[in-house]
């Protein structure tokens, strides 16, 4: 398709990244916040919004699981895309001018091995492609920035070391948000459906609830569980299955799942990402 995809953070960043992987034909959307990146949709100014939801090494994006019900939008799609941490400077700049690094606090641990070989100072910046954008805007050539190769490009950075992250599993798990739901079966592999439920005030209500899915024979690969408006007695639940809501056993799990809920909200049903 065509058209315009929102993502959170400055150009170079990863869910950059995730929307030149994965809708390497739309138009990418910068925006200030998750909520503004969503809201881009609801207004029309996106036709979709590019969000991560998890990290093999750092868990649950926060806030994500908080804003997906909240918005009115839909998943459509999933985009899993690796991590991969390199080393930039101004043009000309070698290894061993390097005083500082700077780049987003959750970037930093990962290349703790690799900045310590090289006596180079990790300094926390509020995003990693924006440390690349000012380092570019204020030349100090003994600073540089750890950010994707798609940063470098764009803000014409030298890339001193390619891929110097300590362990090679890092990747994130992006939604692909759109205003109408898609329910139809697409491609030819697994389908996923998300939704989110409050358990009904009964005891051992989460484990019936549970039972459906266990029954009928339903794989659930995520549960998680949030609290509402900050009150420890309201607990909102998110999850993944897999399968398709059409699926007998899949219908007949969210059946049963009413039973014991006091609210179900079906999120999307999208295909699994081959990577999965």
């Amino acid at each position: 398709m065509t058209g315009r995809i929102a993502f959170q953070g400055e150009p170079g960043a990863y869910s950059h990244q995730a929307c030149r992987e994965y809708r390497p034909e739309m138009e990418p959307v910068a925006c200030a916040t998750f909520e503004d990146t969503l809201q881009a949709v609801r207004e029309g100014r996106a036709d979709l919004a590019m969000v991560p939801v998890e990290n093999t090494t750092y868990g649950r994006v926060a806030d994500i699981h908080r804003l997906l019900p909240a918005s009115g939008l839909h998943i459509v799609d999933e985009a899993f895309v690796r991590v991969h941490i390199s080393l930039m400077a101004l043009p000309g700049v070698s290894l061993d001018e390097l005083k500082t690094v700077r780049a987003h606090l959750v970037l930093l641990p990962q290349c703790r091995d690799y900045l310590e070989r090289y006596g180079i100072r990790g300094e926390a910046a509020a995003d990693s492609a924006g440390a690349a954008a000012r380092l570019a805007a204020r030349g100090d050539r003994s600073v540089g920035a750890l950010a994707s190769d798609l940063a470098a490009e764009i803000y014409g950075l030298d890339i001193l070391a390619r891929h110097i992250e300590d362990h090679d599993h890092n990747t994130t798990r992006f939604l692909l948000m759109a205003r109408e739901p898609d329910l139809s079966r697409r491609g030819d592999g697994r389908m996923i459906t998300s939704f989110v439920f409050r358990v009904r005030n009964i005891p051992a209500a989460l484990y019936k609830a549970m039972g459906g899915f266990a029954t009928n024979g339903v794989n659930m690969t995520k549960l998680e569980s949030y609290m509402v408006d900050g009150s420890f007695s309201a607990t909102q639940f998110y999850a993944d299955i897999e399968g398709h809501p059409e699926d007998t056993n899949v219908r007949l799990a969210l059946e049963e799942l009413e039973y014991f809920t006091s609210e179900t909200r079906l999120l999307g049903v999208y295909p699994a990402d081959r990577k999965r």
